[in-house]
């Protein structure tokens, strides 16, 4: 911990408000929100597979990322060190415990899984360099250390990579169905983990809250998945150029109401975020596309 904490302080002596600026600007691209918008604009209006591959990628990683964080319980930098001062207006968004790093996991699930896609080499060097900047800008805000956003990094392209290997396959019905329990067991797997510590007063609400939501999640995107890919099999590219503008704002702005709406409704408590997540993962892997196939694929 003593290196690790030697470079935040080397970076905490190159601070000053332009690059501040510029690494507050990379550290949103591993957003949640962020993340949401593009894997919706792909799923909705343009690449269903691909759209597939990201969320799988980014779910899945989630899951295990967040399990690290709550069985290490390894506090942030400036808790361990309290000598040691974070950019003041990073901390609000550093929730949880600092290893491994969301935004990395997040940012790797992301654009990895865009890079790995792409056949242009130009391409998968910029997407892999603005992995680098988001981790690289978790480090210098000072709410991470080099461990946790280089082992966040390793585990989210080990999991990207799976994916994209099993991808290629084709799936019979019942070969969905043991992928979709699969992944059921595996999220709740996560759940009862949490749920276990947070009860026993190993962790706190908020951490056990958020274990739930990447699990939570991780459920609606195998049931989300499943019925989509095997009954609705929307087709995301049917609308006219203006409809699927017009589609992709109304689609964004119900699950940023819904986001919210819900958060309020159902609170902060582990259920109450575990379903709020079922719930929103669910409206936009089917909710939305049912919408999209009975009254805008028409236009």
């Amino acid at each position: 911990m003593g290196g690790y904490m030697e470079f935040l302080y080397q970076l905490e002596s190159i601070r000053n408000p332009f690059l501040s600026g510029i690494f507050r600007l990379f550290t949103l691209l591993g957003q949640e929100v962020v993340v949401l918008a593009v894997l919706c604009f792909f799923y909705w209006c343009y690449n269903k597979k691909l759209a597939y591959r990201i969320s799988f990628g980014f779910f899945l990683s989630a899951i295990l990322v967040q399990g690290l964080k709550i069985t290490f319980r390894i506090p942030r930098p400036w808790i361990k060190d309290p000598l040691f001062k974070p950019v003041e207006d990073a901390i609000n968004a550093a929730t949880g415990y600092s290893f491994p790093s969301g935004h990395t996991q997040a940012a790797t699930a992301l654009y990895g899984t865009l890079a790995l896609a792409t056949k242009k080499r130009a391409s998968k060097i910029m997407l892999f360099l603005v992995i680098a900047m988001v981790g690289l800008s978790r480090m210098y805000l000072g709410v991470h250390t080099p461990a946790d956003v280089l082992t966040s990094f390793v585990i989210t392209l080990a999991t990207i990579l799976l994916v994209y290997y099993f991808s290629n396959f084709e799936l019979t019905k019942d070969k969905k169905v043991y992928l979709m329990i699969g992944i059921g067991v595996f999220a709740i797997a996560l759940l009862i983990y949490c749920v276990t510590l947070y009860t026993n007063g190993t962790i706190e609400l908020a951490y056990a809250a958020d274990s739930c939501s990447a699990a939570a999640a991780g459920v609606g995107l195998a049931i989300g998945w499943y019925v989509e890919s095997t009954y609705l099999n929307f087709n995301e590219r049917a609308c006219s150029n203006r409809m699927q503008v017009v589609k992709l704002l109304i689609g964004l702005t119900v699950t940023i109401l819904l986001k919210e709406g819900l958060g309020f409704i159902l609170g902060a408590s582990i259920t109450g975020k575990g379903v709020k997540y079922f719930l929103l993962v669910l409206w936009i892997m089917i909710g939305y596309p049912c919408i999209i196939k009975r009254f805008m694929n028409k236009a």
